[in-house]
């Protein structure tokens, strides 16, 4: 299928979803990924483990979370399985969602294999919250559903803190977030898309995630006074947000998600114009200096080393509709690192994560509706709503 009618199908698909309510869908055949068929090739395990070869081959519960998001796209019900097993088994110790994924599974330095860090993170486990909503509404799997909804209940659970003066706030994870003696928490504005905010307020209504919502769009744009998002926020009550007491004022590679998760967001979103304006600054650089850095100070702008490919996928979103002059320059960026079917020399596993998200949904993949439900290029709603 063409890229033109890729993107003009998934418009379409979310305008329909928006339109007709949360209907089960009308299938047809997913147009093939070849970036997503070369990366299960590359990354993922026959059992359903995706390996960060650049980090040890560790396994991590965002790679697993991405993942199961791929592969409903992707409408491979069999691989979201495999993924779905490998992550509660290995991760939630067989007792998802009664227990949170852990964030770090790899090689243990007595050489054994299994679980890093027992601490889970609140961005992953939101991801595969969203997968299992989705997959129970696109496949019609009652029991992703109601794994979906217990998921979100853990989360709400043990990784939503009230904030004085910001309310209900999604920190990082369950431990290590909050200073000493209420001097504040450290925070990541990566870990909040828009969108699945609101499709879990539309799963869990008597939950936090309207509030949590709330908290994230002023958490956004207030992280970013000049532009440019960092990767991590100290939140002070009376203070706002200041600079990370470990991270510092640094946007790298957790930051590029937040540019990415709005343009993500439909065209007629209430806050889109509002986050793309406070977060212009990335494209503005790449604008006036014709390339992206690796990490910018979020104070001063001033930049560090040369961005990998992911980034410039990332922006493709945003670029569209933000800065339309952009787009050739980041597609050939991407189309300079392209080798043997994937991003980067080596290839990077999270760079090829920000391209399936930021090429994929340029092609015109999926994409989210008014309600943050995915309208995958293969299914629309049939159906009124359920």
């Amino acid at each position: 299928m063409a890229r033109a009618a890729l993107a003009a199908g998934a418009l379409a698909l979310a305008a329909a979803a928006a339109a007709q309510g949360a209907g089960a869908p009308c299938r047809a055949a997913a147009p093939e990924w070849p970036l997503w068929s070369r990366y299960v090739r590359a990354f993922v395990s026959e059992d359903g483990r995706v390996i960060d070869r650049t980090a040890r081959d560790r396994t991590t519960s965002e790679g697993q979370a991405y993942a199961l998001f791929f592969s409903l796209v992707a409408d491979d019900p069999g691989l979201f399985q495999r993924l779905l097993r490998w992550t509660a088994d290995n991760l939630a110790g067989g007792k998802l969602p009664e227990r949170l994924p852990a964030w770090a599974w790899g090689q243990r330095r007595d050489g054994g294999w299994g679980i890093l860090d027992p601490n889970s993170a609140s961005d992953a486990d939101l991801w595969m919250a969203y997968a299992l909503l989705e997959a129970g509404r696109l496949w019609a799997e009652p029991r992703y559903d109601a794994l979906g909804r217990g998921l979100l209940a853990r989360i709400a659970e043990r990784e939503v803190a009230r904030l004085p003066a910001l309310g209900p706030t999604l920190l990082p994870g369950p431990r290590g977030f909050a200073l000493d003696r209420g001097r504040g928490w450290r925070l990541n504005p990566s870990y909040l898309p828009p969108q699945l905010l609101r499709r879990a307020a539309a799963a869990a209504p008597r939950g936090p995630w309207r509030a949590v919502l709330a908290s994230a769009l002023r958490l956004v744009p207030e992280s970013a006074p000049r532009g440019v998002v960092p990767d991590w926020a100290l939140y002070r009550p009376g203070a706002g947000l200041l600079a990370d007491p470990v991270k510092g004022r640094t946007g790298s590679y957790d930051a590029i998600r937040a540019y990415l998760w709005i343009g993500l967001l439909p065209p007629g979103d209430p806050d889109r114009r509002a986050l793309a304006t406070a977060t212009a600054g990335l494209l503005r650089i790449l604008a006036e200096r014709g390339a992206l850095p690796e990490r910018v100070d979020a104070g001063s702008l001033r930049g560090q080393g040369a961005a990998p490919p992911g980034f410039y996928a990332a922006l493709l979103p945003l670029a569209a509709t933000e800065r339309p002059a952009l787009r050739p320059e980041l597609e050939a960026r991407l189309a300079s690192a392209l080798r043997d079917g994937l991003y980067g020399t080596p290839p990077a596993y999270y760079d090829q994560n920000l391209a399936l998200f930021g090429q994929g949904f340029a092609e015109g993949r999926y994409a989210f509706d008014a309600e943050g439900r995915l309208a995958p290029a293969w299914g629309w709603p049939c159906a009124g709503p359920r």
